[in-house]
């Protein structure tokens, strides 16, 4: 349902981004480790900077998670209501 108002009431698919964090977590792991037993320390510190964010994005999505149904809606949770318009 639109209400005309998404963009300030937007909500985020939460357990759709734990998943891709996880799977960019487990692969920027990989490419560190993997980078650096290679003997290339350019590429190793750049997946080691994507797995710093990666983590950071993560621990983020778990707090908002954690947080309830305001962070993540289920069915049972009705739309926001739009903001009132003042004259």
């Amino acid at each position: 349902m639109r209400t005309g108002s998404e963009p300030a009431t937007a909500r985020s698919a939460l357990r759709a981004r734990f998943w891709l964090s996880v799977w960019g977590l487990v692969w920027a792991l990989f490419g560190t480790v993997a980078f650096t037993l290679a003997g290339r320390p350019g590429w190793a510190i750049a997946c080691g900077v994507l797995l710093l964010i990666v983590t950071v994005d993560l621990a983020v999505v778990l707090r908002h998670i954690r947080q309830g149904p305001h962070w993540q809606p289920g069915p049972d949770v009705p739309p926001y209501r739009p903001p009132e318009d003042r004259p």
